[in-house]
């Protein structure tokens, strides 16, 4: 993890010592090493936290300047497979006389051979990049396809701003904390707030795939009205994917997959710095163990927590797991007093309101890891791929019978769920537990009863799916003088066109 900052500058400012104080913000994304570059005669300032992962000679240095001298570049990330487009600069002979190994000079040599579109279609891997051109005199920001890495950008005035986190641009002195009473809306549905949105007015995350060129040298209003464009979609993975399936045996798919995880992994554990990776005992994250385990000669570094909380341990799964394949493991069990003592740093931790109580399990596996490996592999994600929630498995066996229901039994089956409060759902299959069969033994039953007479009157799939994920059903109604913007879940029309409803609620899960 790195992290990035960059404004446009302004003749009454110190423009090295506010850059220097953005950076400082986002000391804790990258310890090893600051960079600040600003030419007198280029109308934006960049700045760079490093953290080393390929490289680790000043040779990797950011923000970095192209050896042709036309680009400099801050960038946060990842490139898997910088080494094959390395070796097709070469096999073109458009590669430059290499001064290091980083996967950022890489990215500059590929922009000055094939242009801004063609090398982001090119790369495989997780980025936010901010790319200036001397020549043109424009500033390129860039998002990597699935927004792993995260990337704000926005206009106070006529200051452009642009950085890693929240915490960089709100050190800059043009920045205007006003809060966005729309996007608060967004975090009482989602309990986050998805992308372009942010908390404040103004500020936009770039959307996962895109870049937006910014002409710097047209003038203000002219560089106001630059809009991000795509670079990759991911309706045309699933056209491509329902026009060409596979059509092996399951045996061969199985094969396939593993072939492709293998391969995905591999470039992944690519670093000059110890590796490991979390394990919770589960699916996702052992598969990722394992595939890592094959292709290491040494034990792979795993790390898990563990409550004493029976309902909630998953580190007695994730230590099987471990000495089955051999892993170096280490886990922490976690007390109630550790939890409580994380909840005052969460402010400081995340740029704007998150609601989701998986934030303290993961600070705390994050910083018991940190003091054995600067990175680790993670099985998130697996769910949305691979359908492990169980409300695709709910759009399948629950909405498609109740779609075919009359409306009055829909309504007959919706008063008597609501007839009982959920803690009476939840008595009642813990007694009749002995003799239920296994597909009625569920977790939280009462939640569950409480979610299907929601879900029993609606009148398509969208509206089943926004009702499954929404926490608060109107918020718009608790914030006052607000509207809640359409996001991606919400906006049918910008749905992937796909076979189905639980493979269009895991596409717009990402």
């Amino acid at each position: 993890m790195c992290g990035l900052i960059g404004f446009t500058p302004l003749s009454s400012l110190d423009n090295f010592s506010t850059a220097r104080a953005m950076c400082a913000a986002i000391t804790h994304r990258g310890p090893d090493s600051e960079g600040v570059w600003w030419d007198e005669a280029a109308p934006v300032v960049l700045g760079h936290r490093r953290l080393s992962i390929l490289d680790l000679s000043p040779a990797g240095h950011q923000p970095m300047l192209s050896s042709c001298g036309r680009y400099v570049i801050a960038f946060d990330g990842e490139i898997y497979n910088h080494l094959t487009l390395r070796a097709k600069l070469e096999a073109e002979q458009k590669a430059p006389t290499w001064r290091g190994r980083s996967n950022t000079e890489t990215l500059l040599a590929c922009f000055s051979a094939w242009g801004i579109e063609p090398t982001l279609k090119a790369t495989v891997g997780m980025f936010a990049i901010a790319l200036w051109d001397k020549q043109t005199r424009t500033l390129t920001l860039a998002r990597d396809r699935m927004g792993e890495k995260p990337l704000y950008w926005g206009w106070c005035n006529d200051v452009l701003l642009f950085g890693s986190e929240l915490k960089a641009l709100k050190a800059h002195p043009a920045f205007a904390a006003e809060v966005d009473r729309d996007a608060l809306t967004l975090l009482l549905r989602h309990c986050y707030i998805p992308a372009p949105y942010s908390i404040y007015k103004g500020i936009e995350k770039l959307m996962p795939g895109h870049y937006v060129s910014i002409p710097l040298a047209d003038g203000t209003d002219a560089a106001k009205a630059a809009e991000p464009r795509s670079y990759w979609q991911m309706d045309d993975a699933f056209e491509q994917g329902l026009a060409d399936p596979f059509t092996g045996s399951p045996e061969a798919a199985v094969d396939a997959l593993e072939q492709q995880l293998t391969a995905s992994i591999g470039e992944q554990m690519l670093a000059d710095v110890p590796l490991g990776a979390f394990l919770s005992g589960g699916v996702d994250s052992s598969t990722i163990v394992a595939l890592m385990q094959a292709q290491s000669q040494q034990p792979v570094r795993t790390f898990s927590i563990g409550f004493d909380q029976v309902g909630y341990n998953e580190a007695t799964y994730a230590k099987a797991v471990a000495k089955h394949l051999g892993t170096d493991h280490t886990e922490l069990y976690v007390r109630p007093q550790d939890a409580l003592a994380v909840i005052p740093k969460l402010p400081t931790i995340y740029c704007e309101p998150f609601s989701d109580s998986s934030q303290i399990p993961t600070f705390l596996v994050s910083q018991m890891a940190r003091q054995h490996v600067t990175v680790a592999l993670s099985g998130d994600g697996g769910d949305e791929l691979f359908g492990g929630y169980n409300r695709y498995m709910a759009a399948r066996k629950v909405w498609g019978p109740v779609q075919r229901l009359p409306l009055f039994v829909r309504r007959a089956a919706v008063g008597f769920l609501r007839g009982l409060p959920p803690a009476t759902w939840d008595k009642l299959f813990d007694w009749a537990q002995p003799v239920l069969p296994k597909r009625l033994q569920l977790s939280i039953p009462g939640e569950k009863a409480r979610k299907l007479a929601d879900v029993l009157a609606l009148s398509d799939g969208h509206a089943f799916y926004r009702q499954l994920t929404s926490y608060w059903t109107d918020p718009a109604s608790i914030v006052i003088g607000a509207t809640v913007p359409q996001t991606l879940i919400t906006n049918p029309a910008a749905w992937p066109r796909t076979d189905s409803l639980e493979h269009a609620m895991m596409a717009v899960s990402y």
